[in-house]
This record gives C-alpha cells, sequence and structure tokens, in this order.
C-alpha cells in the first residue's frame, strides 16, 4: 500500500513540494506537481515532454510562456470557489509570480502534440452535481474530455460533503475496449479544516483481475497522494465534520481522450437503489458556472 499512498511532505524535488512523474512512479503518462509561490518570487520551469495546467489552489498568480502574459484569477482555497486556469504546452519555458504567494497544482501528461498556451475563466467552467443520497458529490469539470482541448491530459476537481461517498459504486479503466479506456490516475485530496481544526478521508483501491493486483486502504489527509495505475477505486470517503476535495489527473494512451469505466459489478446495483433519492442539499459546496445536474463517470 505505501507504494502507491504518498503522504503530504513526502515527495518533493526542487522547486516543488509535491513531484510525481513517471520515473518515480514508475507508469507511463500522468503526472503532478505541487507548486507553492512565495510572495514576490517569481519561480520558472519548463514542461519539457509533457503538457500541463496550472491550477490555483490557494492564491492567485502571473505567469509568462511561449511570449503570454496570463494573469490567473485564484481563491483562497479549494472549498472557497471554483478557480481560474492555464494550458502550458509542452516544451515552453514558465515563469509564475505572485503578489500575495500562493500554491499551484500542476497536472500533467505525456503529450505528443505540442498545442497553444490559453486560459480559462473559472465562470466558464463545467459544474455538475453527481449522484443522490449519501453518493452525492460535485464534480468541476475543468479539464475533462468535451469540456477543454488537451493532447492527453484530463483533470477534474470533485468536493464531497462530510459523511458523503464519491467514486462509489467503485469503478475502473485499465484496459482498452468499446466501453473502457486506459488510463492512469492520480488522486489528491484536501480536507476543510476551515472550522474545525486537522481532519481525514479514506481511499480504496483493488485488483480488478489476477494481473491487475492492487490493495489500498488509506487513511488520507490534505496534502496526501493517492496513485490508481489499475484496478478498480471508491469509495472516496468523506469523513463526519470535514468536507473532502480531490484533484484526478488521468492520461493514457488512446489518440482520444476518454474516460469511460466499468463499475465493479458486485456494487453497480446500488446505483438504481439510490436514484430515488435526492440530491445531497448541501451541494453545491461551490458556486456553480450554470447549475447544471448530470450523471456520468462515478
Amino acid at each position: 500500500m505505501t507504494r502507491y499512498h504518498v503522504p503530504a511532505g513526502s515527495s518533493p524535488a526542487g522547486i516543488f513540494e509535491l513531484e510525481l512523474t513517471p520515473a518515480t512512479t514508475g507508469w507511463t503518462y500522468c503526472s503532478l506537481r505541487i507548486l507553492a509561490v512565495r510572495p514576490g518570487e517569481p519561480v520558472t520551469f519548463g514542461t519539457g515532454p509533457e503538457e500541463m495546467l496550472v491550477l490555483p489552489l490557494s492564491g492567485s498568480c502571473h505567469l509568462s510562456a511561449d511570449g503570454e502574459s496570463l494573469d490567473l484569477a485564484g481563491r483562497t482555497s479549494v472549498f472557497s470557489s471554483l478557480s481560474d486556469f492555464a494550458y502550458l504546452p509542452r516544451d515552453a519555458s514558465v515563469t509564475i509570480s505572485s503578489a500575495t504567494g500562493g500554491r499551484f497544482a500542476l497536472p500533467g501528461a505525456l503529450a505528443s502534440r505540442r498545442l497553444r498556451v490559453r486560459h480559462r475563466r473559472a465562470g466558464a467552467v463545467p459544474v455538475e452535481l453527481r449522484g443522490t443520497g449519501q453518493t452525492s458529490r460535485q464534480v468541476n469539470n475543468f479539464c475533462a474530455p468535451d469540456a477543454f482541448e488537451c493532447d492527453k491530459l484530463v483533470a477534474v476537481e470533485v468536493l464531497t460533503p462530510s459523511c458523503n461517498w464519491s467514486s462509489f459504486p467503485p469503478h475502473k479503466h485499465d484496459r482498452a475496449g468499446e466501453h473502457e479506456a486506459e488510463l492512469e490516475e492520480i488522486y489528491y485530496f484536501e480536507i476543510d479544516e476551515r472550522e474545525r481544526g486537522t481532519g481525514m478521508a479514506y481511499q480504496r483501491v483493488y485488483s480488478s483481475a489476477p494481473d491487475r493486483q492492487i490493495d489500498v486502504l488509506a487513511e488520507v489527509r490534505s496534502g496526501d497522494t493517492v496513485l490508481v495505475p489499475h484496478g478498480y477505486h471508491g469509495p472516496s470517503m468523506a469523513a463526519p465534520g470535514h468536507h473532502l476535495y480531490y484533484l484526478n489527473v488521468l492520461a493514457g494512451p488512446a489518440e482520444q481522450r476518454s474516460m469511460t469505466f466499468s463499475f465493479d459489478p458486485a456494487h453497480a446495483w446500488i446505483r438504481d437503489a439510490l436514484e430515488s433519492q435526492p440530491v445531497d442539499p448541501r451541494l453545491p459546496l461551490t458556486s456553480p458556472a450554470d447549475g447544471s445536474r448530470q450523471e456520468a463517470h462515478p
């Protein structure tokens, strides 16, 4: 289990307080870096063979790349609002600065095509309320396949009210097929501790086949990460008293980006059983762009 659960502060590298890449994880496509920027101290890095996003977790920033200059209006925390974000192409030199400081997630994926630098405002991010009853959660589809163009990278944010279960029924996407994409996935967690101090949550990942062995039941805290190279994953369990946030980063070999998946048949029945229950009235936890509601990815 320790191979796949990365506690906060255990995987720094250079300027990054967290760096997970194919070289450190042992897989092929997916990466995540967390960058803490001090007030008035610019940070410069290269994207290399990866396309990346700049997603403020807290704070705002100015960035320059490929001759473009952008200002990202961020947020106080992931539980306060949605955020602007930016796309960075492969083989780019990037400088980020913040007048007041902040923390920024850099989801990434090995890319073949070189696209252009782009900026998306928070108000244009599609928001879904998924599930019903205690499987209700909010999904910010800022970089879902049908929401934002990338070469390989997919990323979404999920907010789960306290006591609820996300990613349930458990699902997998580890074999390419007509109804399933092959994807590596990273879960990066934050716990809402604004009112009640240190919190926790739990993440489950388990084997989907004899050649897809994995066994993770991790107690996660703010800044922790769980790697999902294969296998069924879910539930993501928000403990009483603390809302749960996670950033999903996904990438795989297919030319066309997709988030298609297969449920664990042992638990798939729960969707129909809960269908008549209302969506948790605490949702949305942060203001949606359009109030839309859909059900797709678990």
